[in-house]
């Protein structure tokens, strides 16, 4: 199809249901509309607390199909809303006069070994690309979720195993297939649209995002895994842990975290009904290396020992996160630095009779490559804090999500005074203000959202602003910030 740049009808010129199906005709893929028998499959996210209300859902086929789409949306007066998995779907405030795009079938892998270098389609999930890359002897920045999207993450920034390392995932992106608000497919790289290049790079991309071309590093080999101590030992390990990341190199990621394990049978018994305070580590070196950095943290003689030598295309399995969609809830916060204060309020936090609702109460290291001036980057190249703590927990029932919510809140709340001014994307499960995510990038990023799509045709998660002149119908305002898996 080829694109047009023919005006659309006006904001509140709603759609006729035979207008909409003509969509339908064009496609190698599938138009779902309501009332058709898949369209609750076909509008549901991966974050299952997200109630995706579109007027229709695009089945991509390929990149025709995205810019049929486009086009489409253009000459309906609807907005688009791409999405892969849907990990992020609760920070689009409203899909109102929206087409849910989704782009799960553009799951392409093609690796090149020589450059070292993986082209992905925009559906391509973590698990896939990891185990391509190994049977290369590459490792991908990537996340600590196997069933992740490649494209939400590394555009959300993308904060992984390897981070301290090799930086964001966003600083591994070195080309980005898109197709533009008004239906043009365009190649953008620091030579080509550098301006766009920048903004998708871990701020926002006005656009749809058909394929990735992202770094890949020889590493064959971790050391990674999980070390468990009885929860009664909460603050003796939590400041072990901040003593001994004091003196690891950046080869080193690792967290300290909480965990509640629910008694129910997917658990194993020896887990199963029990709550641990846990350190979790990758190492990138040999194994004398890596025993050598451990000894002072196995020294404390854990219950449980999982540090093992395995693929990078493992490390995903280290942090347990669940493979399949899953109703969660959680709150993240960054913390300016890593002291005995911000470490005693983490587990008196974690202690608190509320947290019981929380599965997870965790604490990352970040630093290394992570710092502010180390990596050259796009809008979001850096995090500038010593930590992140996140707080999730499960949501089984619709009564059980105010408790949760309620939990993850006073976790926060309680990091509250050692917390820096920002926050970090993939780590928010609600819409959050645009200056806290991008900071000092907001206003360029709102000017290049502007240059390239004025019309907001392109909806995104964590709105960069409200609604304005001759907005898309369904961008309704929003005081809290992009991009779905």
């Amino acid at each position: 199809m080829t694109p047009s740049d023919s005006a659309s009808p006006g904001p509140g010129a709603a759609p006729s249901g035979e207008r909409i199906e003509r969509l339908g005709e064009q496609l190698a893929g599938r138009l779902v509309l309501p009332g058709d028998p898949d369209w609750d499959d076909a509008r549901g996210a991966w974050q299952l607390l997200a109630d995706q209300q579109p007027a229709a859902v695009v089945i991509a086929a390929g990149e025709q199909d995205v810019i049929a789409t486009v086009v489409a949306a253009r000459r309906l007066d609807l907005a688009v809303a791409p999405q892969g998995t849907g990990h992020a779907g609760g920070t689009i405030p409203s899909m109102r006069d929206t087409i849910l795009l989704r782009t799960g079938a553009l799951d392409t892998i093609d690796i090149d070994p020589e450059t070292e270098r993986v082209r992905v389609g925009a559906g391509a999930v973590w698990s896939d690309v990891v185990e391509a890359a190994a049977g290369y002897g590459l490792a991908a920045v990537a996340g600590m979720s196997p069933s992740v999207g490649v494209a939400g993450f590394s555009l959300g920034g993308g904060l992984g195993w390897l981070a301290r390392s090799h930086g964001l995932a966003a600083n591994s992106i070195r080309s980005l297939d898109v197709v533009d608000a008004r239906g043009r497919p365009l190649r953008v790289d620091h030579a080509r649209h550098a301006d766009l290049f920048w903004a998708a790079r871990g701020g926002v991309a006005p656009v749809v995002v058909t394929a990735l071309e992202l770094q890949l590093y020889p590493i064959d080999r971790v050391r990674a895994g999980g070390l468990l101590w009885p929860l009664e030992r909460a603050r003796e390990i939590a400041h072990a842990w901040r003593e001994w990341i004091g003196s690891v190199p950046d080869t080193v990621t690792s967290l300290v975290r909480v965990l509640r394990y629910p008694p129910i049978p997917e658990i194993p018994e020896p887990l199963r009904g029990r709550a641990f305070v846990g350190v979790e580590v990758a190492i990138q070196g040999d194994a004398d290396s890596a025993a050598a950095l451990l000894e002072p943290l196995r020294d404390l003689a854990p219950e449980i020992d999982s540090v093992r030598t395995m693929s990078p295309a493992k490390l995903a399995t280290v942090h347990g996160d669940p493979e399949q969609p899953s109703p969660a809830y959680g709150e993240s916060t960054v913390v300016r630095e890593i002291t005995a204060e911000t470490v005693d309020a983490l587990v008196d936090a974690a202690l608190a009779p509320s947290s019981d609702a929380l599965l997870s109460i965790e604490l990352r290291h970040l630093g290394g490559m992570l710092t502010p001036g180390r990596a050259d980057g796009g809008a979001v190249s850096s995090i500038p804090g010593a930590g992140v703590v996140y707080a999730v927990g499960i949501v089984p029932s619709p009564e059980a999500e105010r408790p949760v919510r309620a939990a993850a809140s006073a976790v926060t709340g309680r990091i509250a005074p050692y917390a820096s001014a920002v926050g970090v994307k993939n780590f928010s499960d609600d819409p959050q203000p645009a200056e806290e995510l991008y900071g000092e990038a907001t206003e360029r990023l709102r000017a290049t959202a502007e240059h390239w799509d004025p019309e907001r045709r392109i909806r995104i998660g964590h709105p960069l602003d409200g609604p304005r002149s001759g907005a898309a119908p369904g961008a309704e305002s929003s005081t809290r910030p992009e991009m779905l898996d």
